[in-house]
């Protein structure tokens, strides 16, 4: 075991090992077996929540400034490597890991696994994304069951609406796309609410609403896999050029503790 993996005591059962990225937590896990891992959370039945945080270097330097958003990261019972620098990142520190998961893939994948227990609840982004998405899903995925749907919003004074809903729907899989630090907090502020509600996963997508929906193209696979997603929305979004001075500054802390280690020997 690597000295930067938890011992299977401390992860609980079920839950793989994790790396730590600029001290943040990272888990490895392929698609597939998270996929599978959510649903034996599904079977184990209702009352217990699971918050799943799919990690991006742009989050990597909010939570870096923001107390709240880093201890929600750290206290999620799983963290995925979104974006293509926690890879790299990953890669360069000799933690690699087996793959990335994006918010898109994941809700993709959980539509596809075609597992009654598995109903979604779309939460966020703007008015009619979030019913014109799952929408979609159904149709490509004839198995899906959509609990329900509703746009809201994370400020406070609206989230009593959107409880009350899910409450009603009482769905196993809240996938919730306010953006991110602030769909995150809203889950972990309201984790007792969604456990009362049956929700056994919530996860944070951004906008895989707006891609899921066809409001935004998403890049081509070769581009993808190529890890340049980024760059492809850079070009047709250019206002996001502010967010995107994160990732210099996430890739030189990352290399000044590969030179740190380095030095260690």
């Amino acid at each position: 075991m690597r000295g930067d993996e938890q011992p299977a005591s401390v992860r609980g059962p079920g839950i793989p090992a994790q790396v730590q990225i600029l001290r943040f937590p990272v888990h490895d896990l392929p698609l597939p077996e998270l996929v599978g891992l959510v649903q034996s959370w599904a079977r184990a039945g209702r009352g217990r929540l699971h918050q799943i945080v799919t990690l991006n270097p742009e989050m990597v330097m909010a939570a870096r400034r923001l107390p709240e958003f880093r201890a929600t990261i750290e206290q999620a019972d799983l963290v995925t490597a979104d974006g293509v620098g926690i890879v790299l990142a990953a890669r360069l520190l000799g933690r690699p890991l087996r793959g990335r998961i994006t918010g898109v893939d994941l809700v993709e994948a959980l539509a596809a696994a075609g597992d009654p227990e598995l109903a979604l609840f779309l939460l966020g982004a703007a008015p009619g994304v979030a019913e014109r998405a799952a929408r979609r899903l159904a149709a490509r995925s004839p198995g899906c069951r959509i609990a329900g749907t509703w746009a809201g919003s994370p400020q406070p004074e609206e989230s009593g609406e959107a409880l009350a809903r899910i409450a009603a729907a009482r769905p196993a899989v809240l996938l919730v796309a306010y953006g991110a630090p602030a769909q995150e907090l809203w889950i972990a502020r309201h984790r007792r609410e969604l456990e009362r509600a049956g929700v056994v996963l919530a996860v944070g997508v951004g906008g895989a609403f707006d891609y899921l929906a066809g409001v935004v193209p998403r890049a081509p696979r070769p581009l993808r896999r190529l890890g340049l997603e980024w760059l492809y929305r850079l070009v047709r979004q250019p206002w996001r050029w502010r967010r995107q001075l994160a990732l210099p500054r996430f890739a030189a802390l990352v290399l000044r503790e590969w030179v740190t280690q380095r030095l260690r020997g």
